[in-house]
């Protein structure tokens, strides 16, 4: 179900049906508005595509702007109802928000990899095949260029624009961005389509898509989720999930100095909003680095 329909029905359920007070139905309209432009922004439109690290994801994002404890809280409960509702009425498979808490003290951040962690997921041994070829691109992509798991399957070979050193990304509702490819990202996708693409295609299955599975069809989301997870449990890292090399990319901007308008722009998000969070990272960062290297930063403590 679409994500702005279903807001609407739950807004009238809790309006008809439970009886809500209206001054509740209203700020539970304001969270949810919210929330559902914060899975645009990130290409989720659908119910049924929205997953637990989306939720978490919105949860820190709330906890970790300017907004006043109770009313992060209260968005929190304003879409674990909305989920709730959703699976108890048959119209969504599953509630992603069913086990979704509240951080406990400090704003907990979206998850990202340290330098040292992205290093060692993107220099570790792959497989000389075809397949081994298209996931150590598919990882050097997702962290290189930051793209959303849709985008990076919906990717065409006409919009890998490669002697540019440009990506053609569709992102929410066909809008498109150009997102600059090198360096690592650049060799390992040159590497698969030269010699790892063309041992996918099939004669029968023609198509433009980049990134293929082994019957030559466009690749799923779940299988670079799967692809994801099982590449971070070969170095170590637990449940690696491809938002978390896309905030890894846009942290590592920010500490690395980039504009935070120009982060925006990257991502493709509608609202600067979405994208302050990165502001959060890099104060967080620019404080341990000052602690760390100022000789009488820890004096007093």
């Amino acid at each position: 179900m679409n994500l702005a329909e279903a807001r609407e029905e739950y807004l009238a359920y809790l309006a008809v049906e439970r009886g809500s007070a209206e001054n509740t139905i209203e700020a539970y309209g304001r969270d949810l508005a919210r929330y559902v432009r914060h899975l645009a922004d990130e290409g989720i439109e659908d119910a049924d595509d929205v997953t637990t690290q989306d939720v978490e994801g919105f949860v820190a994002l709330m906890f970790s702007l300017d907004y006043a404890a109770s009313s992060a809280d209260r968005a929190l409960m304003a879409v674990r109802g909305l989920h709730k509702f959703l699976s108890a009425e048959g119209l969504a498979r599953t509630n992603p928000a069913k086990r979704v808490l509240a951080p406990k003290n400090e704003s907990r951040l979206p998850d990202v990899l340290s330098i040292d962690e992205a290093r060692a997921l993107m220099e570790q041994p792959f497989a000389p095949t075809a397949a081994g070829m298209r996931d150590h691109a598919i990882l050097e992509v997702l962290y290189g260029c930051g793209l959303r798991v849709s985008e990076l399957v919906g990717l065409d070979r006409r919009e890998a624009l490669l002697e540019e050193e440009l990506l053609l990304v569709l992102g929410k509702g066909s809008k498109e961005r150009v997102v600059p490819i090198s360096g690592a990202a650049m060799h390992a996708l040159v590497a698969y389509l030269d010699a790892g693409r063309p041992q996918l295609v099939r004669a029968a299955r023609p198509t433009d898509a980049v990134f293929l599975n082994v019957r030559g069809g466009r690749l799923s989301r779940q299988s670079v989720h799967t692809l994801c997870e099982k590449y971070g449990r070969l170095v170590g890292i637990k449940g690696l999930h491809p938002h978390t090399l896309r905030h890894s990319y846009a942290t590592h901007l920010v500490e690395g100095g980039a504009d935070l308008r120009v982060v925006q722009e990257l991502l493709g998000h509608a609202s600067i909003a979405t994208t302050q969070i990165y502001s959060h990272v890099d104060r967080t960062h620019v404080r341990f680095e000052y602690l760390t290297a100022h000789p009488r930063a820890k004096l007093g403590a």
